[in-house]
């Protein structure tokens, strides 16, 4: 019995997508906005069909594209499956809810976004997400996930970014190893305890925002975990310090069972004991040099906006906005970021819960005492 001929294949799939919309629209623009893609990654799609076919699909004028004529003659078949696509994917999600598929990285997923999706599904329960964990950077045209999010600048062609938040880092210890070791009174004094994952890119960037030379660790022998996570329960069992992001590990600073160094990358140890005056706003920052916990709230000022706002003594500051902060020098620095007369907002933590505070217009200046 002779086989049934094998189907002719397919063009990419990305690339016939392309084409819909913007045969829809008859704008490589205004596809690109539907799909979530800059105008020059739909016009890279549709010129590598047209290569493919070996015929142009539109014809590109100084007002706009219209369709060729073997545009024309492709745009109804197209249209019609995906409109059927469409129909069938609506009918299937309306019986089963849709699937929000998100690439990430694990310390990312586990520290910050886990915790915050139980409020997105309370206001989306017909919405299912699902969490693929690679550091990988993903292929959208071959992999079906609906949005990544990865550190970076955000230089990735083709894509539309949104920035969630700033990173920041700084050395994080346990307190029982804080407590057994010498006393820590310069950022060179680090280099006297066992570092995690010494040869980390950021331990260079802070050490060498302290003015320390540094250059030594990249022979360092030490625990290499390459790993947020992992590198946070050594750092948390007493094996050594850990170049970490503060807001990921903001219950075990709370709780005092770790101890966080008051500076990070562009604001070092040295540069960070000068309490910060923000009395135009109604409050008092005190760092902790080479302490338990973040800037903290000294005091806050009756009837002002930090009282207003329902600010207490003893809040930890770790965010601006969306500005990670772990010193005062960097609180300083998100609140002159914040343009005059926007409003300024302080995520604190207060009996080991993350809350947000909004302090009105950033006055027109903000100094120290």
């Amino acid at each position: 019995m002779a086989k049934a001929p094998l189907p002719a294949p397919l063009p990419p799939l990305a690339a016939v997508r392309c084409f819909e919309a913007a045969a829809r629209h008859l704008s490589f623009t205004r596809a690109a906005e539907e799909l979530s893609m800059t105008q020059a990654a739909v016009s890279y799609q549709i010129k590598g069909l047209e290569e493919r076919l070996g015929v142009p699909l539109f014809l590109r004028g100084p007002r706009g594209v219209t369709l060729s004529e073997a545009g024309r003659q492709l745009e109804p078949a197209v249209t019609s499956a995906f409109a059927d696509l469409r129909e069938a994917f609506a009918a299937i999600g309306g019986e089963r809810g849709g699937t929000l598929t998100l690439s990430v990285v694990n310390s990312f997923a586990a520290h910050w976004l886990l915790p915050r999706l139980g409020g997105f599904g309370r206001a989306h329960p017909e919405v299912a997400v699902r969490l693929e964990v690679s550091p990988e950077v993903v292929d959208f045209a071959r992999r079906d996930v609906d949005a990544a999010i990865r550190m970076g600048r955000g230089d990735w062609p083709g894509l539309a970014r949104h920035r969630i938040m700033d990173v920041a880092f700084t050395p994080i210890l346990s307190a029982g190893l804080l407590a057994a070791s010498p006393p820590l009174r310069t950022p060179a004094d680090l280099l006297n305890l066992p570092l995690i994952d010494p040869v980390d890119p950021w331990w260079g960037q802070w050490f060498a925002a302290a003015g320390v030379d540094a250059r030594a660790l990249a022979a360092r022998r030490g625990l290499w975990v390459e790993s947020q996570t992992l590198a946070a329960r050594a750092a948390l069992s007493g094996q050594g310090v850990a170049i970490l992001s503060p807001e990921f590990f903001a219950d075990e600073l709370a709780r005092g069972c770790a101890a966080i160094l008051a500076g990070t990358a562009g604001s070092p140890l040295a540069t960070s004991a000068t309490p910060l005056d923000l009395r135009s706003l109604g409050l008092v920052l005190v760092p902790d040099l080479l302490a338990r916990t973040p800037p903290f709230v000294e005091s806050v000022v009756p009837g002002s906006a930090a009282a207003q706002a329902g600010l207490r003594p003893d809040d930890l500051v770790i965010a601006v906005g969306s500005r990670a902060v772990a010193s005062c020098d960097a609180v300083q620095r998100a609140v002159g970021g914040v343009p005059e007369g926007d409003a300024v907002r302080l995520s604190l933590i207060r009996g080991g819960v993350i809350v947000e505070c909004d302090l009105g217009p950033r006055p027109a200046e903000v100094k120290r005492p």
